[in-house]
C-alpha cells in the first residue's frame, strides 16, 4: 500500500485570528506608521528614513506602507542560534518555541534562602548556572539587573556574570550604546573573533523603544550597532493596554506590531538582510491597583494574536511566560506560570522569555525559574505530540499481550517508555507513607534542594584563562571609559 500526504506526527496547536483578522491588523499597523507616525529622537535616524521617503517633521517621522514592505522583504525569515561552545542551538523561526530566563529586575528572590535583597552581580552567576543545568531552559537573559555596581556599567557586569556561568545562548538587555559595543566585543573573544560570531551567533541584543511610538536616541542607537554588526536582534516595545496603548485587545496588538515594525523598519534601512525578530510585549494594566501584572490572561492573548502576525510575515516571535505577580512560590505562582507557558507554546511563539520572574517582574527568583523547567517539560511533552506509526500503533505487541496480561516486560516498553512518558524531578509522585518518611516536604522544600544540588554539583564547561582575561580587561577598561565620558551624540 502507498500512502500519500502521510502525517506520521500528531501535536496540538492552536490559532488566536484567521487569516482575515491577520491582514487586518497588519494593514491597521501600516496605518498607524503612515498617518500617525513615530517620535524620533535621534537626528541620523530621522535622516535615514527621510532619505527613504519618509515624511519628517521635526522630530515627527511617518513611514509610508511601501518603506515598510520593503524593509519585511530584506528581514531574514528567521535564524539560526548558537551556543558559546559553537554548537547549533536554537531554529528561530516557524512555531519553534524556546523557553528563556527573566531579567533586569532591581531585586532578587534568593536562591538560597529565598530572601528578597536588591540584586547583587553574584546572584546572576549563580541563577545563571542553575539555568545551565535545567534541560528545558534553552536560553539565557541575565537574571536581574545589578545595583552593586556603577549603574551606567552595569550591563558588562551582567553580561560577564551571565557567560561565565553557561553555555547558553544568551539574549541581553544594554544600557547605553558603548555598553552595546564591549558586550559584542567580549562575545567576539570569547568565540574567536567577529567573523566567527558573526558566522554562528549565541548572543541577540534586545532594544525597547518607548509606548507609545517613541524612538529614544540610546535605543535606536543600540539598534543601530547590532545591524552594523548583523548580530540578531529582537524588538521590545512593551503597549499597556488602557495606558500605554489601546485597552481594546485588537488595538493594542495593532499598536504593538506597528512599534515593532518601525524598530525593523530603523535596522533594515541601516543594514539590509541583518537579522531581527517582529517582537513585543504586552504588561496588562491593573485598574483597580495602577500595577503592571504579568499574570494576566490577556497578557498572552495578545502575544499569540501579535504572533500571528509575526508568522503571517515570516518572522520571529517574542514571548514571555513562566512568570508570576505573587511574591512567593504559591498556588498563584504555579497556576500563572503554567498557564503562559503552555498558552504560548501552543500559539507557536519563538522567544519565550522571563521563566524566573516573581513580585510583577520586580524580582526574579531561582526557585520561579525551577519550577517553570518543569512545567515548560510538561507543556514540551504535550506539544510534541506522538507518533502514528506501526511500530508506535504495537498492534502485534497488543496481540503477543492479548486479553488480560501485561506490557511490563515487552521490549516494545524498554524501548519506548523513557522517550513517550514524561517525569518531574519536582512534583512528588511517591506514595503517601514515602512522603511522610521522606519529610513531607512541599514544593519549596524540594525545589530548594533541588538548586543546592545543582550549585554543588554542576559547573559547565570553563572559559580559558586567556578568554577571562581578555573578558576582565573589556570590561574594566569599558568601566572606566563609560563612566569618565557622556554619551555620545548618537551615531550617524
Amino acid at each position: 500500500m502507498i500512502q500519500t500526504n502521510h502525517t506520521l506526527k500528531a501535536s496540538p496547536r492552536f490559532r488566536m485570528l484567521t487569516e482575515d483578522q491577520v491582514e487586518r491588523i497588519t494593514r491597521a499597523s501600516f496605518e498607524i506608521l503612515e498617518k500617525v507616525g513615530y517620535k524620533v529622537l535621534h537626528s541620523g535616524v530621522r535622516k535615514m528614513l527621510q532619505s527613504a521617503g519618509a515624511v519628517v517633521k521635526g522630530e515627527s517621522v511617518k513611514v509610508p506602507e511601501f518603506i515598510t514592505r520593503g524593509c519585511l522583504s530584506t528581514a531574514p525569515k528567521g535564524w539560526t542560534l548558537y551556543d558559546r561552545q559553537g554548537l547549533r542551538a536554537l531554529d528561530v523561526s516557524g512555531r519553534n518555541s524556546y523557553y528563556g530566563t527573566s531579567t533586569a529586575s532591581p531585586n532578587t528572590k534568593d536562591a538560597l534562602t529565598g530572601e528578597y535583597h536588591e540584586t547583587r552581580a553574584e546572584d546572576l552567576g549563580r541563577a545563571a548556572r542553575v539555568a545551565d543545568a535545567l534541560d528545558n531552559i534553552d536560553w539565557v537573559m541575565p537574571m536581574g539587573s545589578v545595583q552593586d555596581v556603577p549603574a551606567r556599567t552595569a550591563e558588562l557586569h551582567e553580561f560577564f556574570a551571565t557567560v561565565t556561568n553557561t553555555t547558553k545562548p544568551i539574549v541581553f538587555l544594554a544600557y547605553s550604546p558603548r555598553g552595546t559595543e564591549l558586550i559584542y566585543d567580549m562575545a567576539a573573544a570569547i568565540v574567536g573573533g567577529e567573523d566567527i560570531l558573526r558566522e554562528k551567533p549565541f548572543l541577540v541584543l534586545y532594544p525597547e523603544s518607548i509606548s507609545p511610538l517613541i524612538m529614544p536616541q540610546e535605543v535606536a542607537d543600540r539598534i543601530l550597532i547590532a545591524a552594523d554588526r548583523c548580530l540578531p536582534q529582537m524588538m521590545g516595545p512593551t503597549i499597556q493596554p488602557g495606558a500605554t496603548g489601546p485597552v481594546t485587545m485588537a488595538g493594542a496588538v495593532a499598536q504593538g506590531v506597528a512599534e515593532s515594525m518601525f524598530c525593523l523598519v530603523v535596522a533594515q534601512l541601516r543594514r539590509p538582510g541583518c537579522p531581527v525578530g517582529l517582537g513585543c510585549n504586552f504588561g496588562i494594566l491593573d485598574m483597580a491597583l495602577g500595577l503592571m501584572s504579568i499574570g494576566a490572561p490577556e497578557m498572552s492573548l495578545t502575544l499569540a494574536a501579535q504572533a500571528e502576525v509575526a508568522q503571517h510575515l515570516g518572522l520571529p516571535s517574542w514571548g514571555l511566560a513562566g512568570a508570576t505577580d505573587s511574591k512567593c512560590l504559591d498556588a498563584q505562582a504555579g497556576a500563572e506560570a503554567a498557564f503562559h507557558i503552555l498558552a504560548q507554546g501552543l500559539a507557536g511563539l519563538n522567544l519565550i522569555h522571563d521563566v524566573g520572574y516573581m513580585d510583577m517582574s520586580m524580582a526574579c527568583a531561582v526557585e520561579q525559574l525551577v519550577v517553570g523547567n518543569d512545567t515548560i517539560g510538561m507543556a514540551k511533552r504535550l506539544l510534541r505530540g506522538f507518533e502514528v506509526s506501526d511500530e508506535h500503533l504495537a498492534i502485534d505487541v497488543i496481540k503477543n499481550v492479548g486479553p488480560g496480561g501485561h506490557y511490563l516486560l515487552q521490549s516494545h516498553t524498554m524501548n519506548h517508555f523513557r522517550n513517550e512518558l514524561w517525569r518531574s524531578k519536582i512534583f512528588t509522585r511517591q506514595a503517601m507513607e514515602n512522603w511522610r518518611e521522606a519529610g513531607s516536604k512541599d514544593v519549596e522544600a524540594r525545589v530548594r534542594e533541588e538548586i543546592r544540588r545543582i550549585l554543588e554539583t554542576h559547573q559547565p564547561p570553563p572559559l580559558s584563562e586567556g578568554v577571562l582575561a581578555e573578558l576582565e580587561r573589556i570590561k574594566i577598561e569599558g568601566e572606566k571609559e563609560i563612566t569618565s565620558h557622556s554619551e555620545p551624540a548618537g551615531l550617524t
